[in-house]
Parts: structure tokens; C-alpha cells; sequence
């Protein structure tokens, strides 16, 4: 949810047309991503969470107050720090989870959150120069 509510930020605050198009793809990636988990939680008798735990609120309320290049760099940074976090994760529930649907999705959306690991640190490159 961090990732689209940051995306949603980055096509308002970026001035870098990179940075938008990257806030784009997460809007879109991850909410398809998100659906697919809360229907999977769902289905295992779990209730999705409808919003963001502190920690990420804090992130997605400090960087919707930047805007320009300010804005482009920090989200940049930490869609780069993000997506390690998240790929790290989801390699471990690919390989270790006991449950075979979540290692089915782990491993299904794994290549997708390495794409755009790939993708934010080539436009945190792009858009520092």
C-alpha cells in the first residue's frame, strides 16, 4: 500500500518525467498486487489491513510534503530502499514458506518486485544527473 499511496505522490510532486512514469508503474503493479494478496488473505481467513501502520504513514506524509527535485530524490531513495526490503521478504517466503499458496505468490510476483528494484535504482541514477 506504501508503494501506491508514493506513486500516487510522485505523479503530483515530481518534476522528473522518470520519477512520474516509476510512481506510475507502482501505482498500477502494486495494487494489482495488493488486490491479489487480500483476496489470498482472504481466502485464509485473514483480514487484509485497509491502511498503512504508522511507520509507513509517516513516509508517505513526509514525502507528500516535498515537491521538485527534493521530492524525486527522496522518493527515489527510498522506493530503491523499499524494494529491497521487499524483494529480501519475498525471496524468503518463495523458498521458505510452509504455506503453498504464499510461496506460489511470493514466487509469482518475485520477478516483478526485482524489475522495479532494477527500474528505481536506474532512475534514481537518471534523475540525480
Amino acid at each position: 500500500m506504501t508503494e501506491v499511496e508514493l506513486g500516487k505522490a510522485a505523479d503530483k510532486n515530481a518534476v522528473s518525467p522518470q520519477v512520474k512514469t516509476f510512481g506510475k508503474h507502482m501505482v498500477d503493479d502494486h495494487s494489482k498486487a495488493n488486490d491479489e494478496l487480500a483476496a489470498l488473505a482472504k481466502s485464509k481467513g485473514v483480514d487484509a489491513p485497509a491502511s498503512l501502520d504508522a511507520e509507513h504513514k509517516k513516509a508517505v506524509d513526509k514525502l507528500s510534503g516535498m515537491s521538485g527535485a527534493a521530492f524525486d530524490k527522496a522518493f527515489m531513495t527510498q522506493m530503491v530502499t523499499d524494494h529491497k526490503k521487499t524483494v529480501a521478504l519475498f525471496e524468503k517466503a518463495a523458498s521458505g514458506s510452509k504455506d503453498p499458496d504464499i510461496k506460489a505468490f511470493a514466487s509469482k510476483t518475485l520477478p516483478t518486485l526485482k524489475e522495479h528494484l532494477k527500474m528505481a535504482e536506474e532512475t534514481r541514477k537518471s534523475s540525480a544527473s
